[in-house]
C-alpha cells in the first residue's frame, strides 16, 4: 500500500498521529479520533476515496466513513461476505492476517454462524517481518521473508482445511507477493490493492 507503483492513480498519504502496528494490531479505541482527523485532512487535500494500510483499522471503518463525504474501504475485511457469496457451500476462504491472535470474531463481519464456519484464519506472528513491523521506526521492508512466512501460513491452512478455494490478504503488506502466491497456490487471492482499485474505478 505504501508502494506508489502499487496503482495507476496519484496516492497521496496521510499519518495517524499515536498509532503504530503494536497498537492498532491490538485495537486501541483512543486512536479512532485520529482516524478520523487523519482522513478528513485527506479529503481537504483531495482525497476522492480513503483506504488504510493496516487491516486492522476496520475497527474504525463506521466511524471514519460517518466523518467523510468520500467512499472508505479501511481494510480488505470488508470483502469476506462478499467473497462467500461467490463459493459453493462447502469451500472455505482463507484470511492470512499479520497476527492471527488479534483477528478477533469482530472483525469479520459475519453475523451467520455458518459463513463463520467457512472461515480460516492463519497469519505469521512470530516470523522475521512479525518482528520487524513493531520495531520504531521498521527496516526496510524484505519481501522475501513476507513471500517465505505467507507462503508457508497458506500451506498450513491447505493442509488442515483442503477445501480452500479463496484466499484474502488482511494485511495491507501482503499484496506485493499476492502474485507469488497465487502462481504457487493456484488460487484466487484478493487483498486491499484491489479494494483500492475497485473504490478508483468507481468514482466520478
Amino acid at each position: 500500500m505504501l508502494n506508489p507503483a502499487s496503482f495507476d492513480f496519484p496516492v497521496v498519504y496521510e499519518t495517524v498521529e499515536g498509532a503504530w502496528v503494536e497498537n492498532v494490531v491490538r485495537g486501541d479505541p483512543l486512536l479512532e479520533p485520529a482516524f478520523i482527523a487523519a482522513a478528513r485532512r485527506l479529503v481537504e487535500r483531495g482525497a476522492v476515496a480513503i483506504s488504510s494500510t493496516c487491516g486492522f483499522s476496520i475497527r474504525h471503518q463506521a466511524a471514519v466513513a460517518a466523518s467523510v463525504n468520500v467512499p472508505v474501504g479501511m481494510s480488505s475485511l470488508l470483502l469476506l461476505p462478499a467473497l462467500l457469496r461467490q463459493l459453493p457451500p462447502l469451500a472455505k476462504l482463507a484470511v492470512l492476517t499479520y497476527d492471527s491472535k488479534c483477528c478477533s470474531e469482530d472483525l469479520l463481519g459475519l453475523d451467520d454462524p455458518n459463513e463463520r464456519a467457512r472461515v480460516v484464519i492463519g497469519g505469521i506472528e512470530g516470523g522475521k517481518f512479525w518482528h520487524d513491523e513493531l520495531k520504531r521506526p521498521a527496516p526496510a521492508t524484505d519481501v522475501a521473508a513476507i513471500e517465505a512466512d505467507v507462503a508457508s501460513c497458506v500451506a498450513r491452512l491447505r493442509d488442515a482445511h483442503p477445501q480452500i478455494a479463496v484466499i484474502l490478504f488482511e494485511c495491507a503488506a501482503f499484496p506485493i507477493v499476492a502474485p507469488a502466491i497465487r502462481r504457487v497456490a493456484r488460487l484466487p487471492v484478493y487483498d486491499v490493492v484491489g479494494l483500492c482499485r475497485q473504490m478508483m474505478a468507481s468514482v466520478p
